[in-house]
């Protein structure tokens, strides 16, 4: 990120000196990194990662003339005299003469010289002889080399996410590999002291929402998350788990290959917030600090001297989803490769309170077009985003259609 976009967003972008715009500091996130390289995997390890070329066929389909359909395939005009039968997968037929007819399963290759292939239930066998039940057909029930892709032709663009679908189309056009963009390494990294992680919290402590909502979350947006890392309040282990998750040193092995840090918990400008601190120290330029949204607001972006970005969350749980949707989302999206996503939109089925200089972010579910706001959506609680199939987006002074932002189900 240049220094001149920097300013941008941290001096005059700002809403009355709340923070970045939300449209502004969302479009930052997603061009702050381009895709990580491509590499070729097998098959099995596409799922879910996205094409860095695009997918072509490496031989026709079918690859050959093949039975459509059980029945007899024949030649020339009937009675037909039966000469044998062919599978799928065994030996190919010899050709078929003017009046043979040849039994045949579906997917088995249809000998040369083929016509049509008469269905078991249009056809009448009687000592070796075929005769067909009704008058001819123009349907040959025949699928020829090629009809339905041919060698050489792009099936699927650049930009695709791998689903078990397109595996299957990538192995039956003669793929054991495809070109995919690398999976965004993700660090996680929860502070506080009181987070408690199992059963019914003592009095003055937490359980902890995002450790388990984070991973899932990271994995939807197409990253690989990195097991929990949970730190002390304190500025000095913040520091050190930064610079070992990004692989420069500490007193583990680090951790090379950590695209971005997601850090929850401190990222406001309380006592116990340490992040900003952390990364002065560290040498990060930070892109975005603060964000005009509620709730979320005290979120930023940031990138390590090494190229590890990082992502500070709020860490009350629905306030650090609509962070995460603001920034980590959309980051993550650009280092795996992924194509923009489309811009949906809906109508509020009522008016909701407005602010003048933020935005705010709106559980709803979605039907007919129209976007209802299901409530229980305090900051602390993920209760109305576990109710909700998107987050609207509310923009300052309010209005009628929104953008949704889909969450994962």
């Amino acid at each position: 990120m240049t220094a001149p976009v920097e300013a941008e967003a941290q001096g005059k972008g700002r809403a009355g000196g709340k923070g970045t715009p939300w449209p502004v500091a969302r479009a930052l996130a997603a061009t702050a990194a381009t895709p990580l390289p491509p590499l070729t995997v097998p098959l099995k390890r596409a799922r879910g990662r996205v094409l860095a070329t695009p997918l072509t066929a490496r031989q026709p389909h079918p690859a050959f003339d093949t039975a459509a359909m059980d029945g007899y395939a024949v030649r020339g005009e009937p009675p037909w005299t039966l000469v044998g039968s062919a599978l799928a997968g065994g030996e190919p037929a010899p050709p078929l003469r003017c009046g043979e007819a040849l039994e045949i399963a579906t997917g088995a290759p249809t000998p040369p010289g083929t016509t049509a292939v008469v269905p078991y239930e249009h056809a009448t066998v009687r000592a070796r002889t075929v005769t067909p039940r009704q008058p001819g057909t123009s349907r040959t029930h025949i699928r020829h080399t090629g009809e339905e892709c041919p060698a050489g032709r792009e099936v699927l663009p650049r930009g695709t996410v791998v689903t078990p679908a397109a595996v299957g189309l990538a192995a039956s056009l003669g793929c054991d590999s495809l070109t995919v963009h690398a999976v965004p390494q993700v660090a996680l990294l929860l502070t506080g002291d009181e987070l408690a992680r199992s059963g019914l919290p003592p009095h003055g402590r937490v359980r902890d929402a995002l450790g388990p909502l984070l991973p899932g979350l990271v994995e939807w947006a197409g990253g690989a998350p990195r097991p929990v890392t949970y730190l002390p309040d304190g500025r000095a282990p913040l520091v050190t788990e930064l610079a070992r998750s990004a692989g420069r040193f500490g007193p583990q092995e680090p951790a090379p290959g950590t695209d971005v840090i997601a850090v929850c918990g401190a990222s406001s400008r309380g006592p116990a917030d340490h992040l900003r601190p952390a990364l002065g120290e560290l040498g990060a330029q930070l892109l975005v600090d603060s964000v005009a949204c509620r709730p979320g607001h005290p979120q930023l972006l940031a990138q390590l001297p090494g190229g590890t970005y990082v992502v500070g969350l709020p860490g009350n749980p629905y306030a650090a989803l609509a962070a995460a949707m603001t920034l980590l989302i959309p980051l993550l999206g650009t280092l795996a490769g992924r194509p923009a996503p489309t811009r949906r939109t809906a109508r509020l089925a009522r008016p909701l309170r407005t602010d003048p200089s933020r935005t705010w972010l709106v559980p709803v579910v979605v039907e007919d077009g129209l976007a209802t706001p299901v409530g229980h959506d305090h900051p602390a609680l993920l209760w109305g985003a576990a109710l909700a199939d998107a987050l609207a987006v509310l923009p300052p002074g309010g209005a009628d259609d929104v953008e949704l932002l889909p969450l994962p189900r």
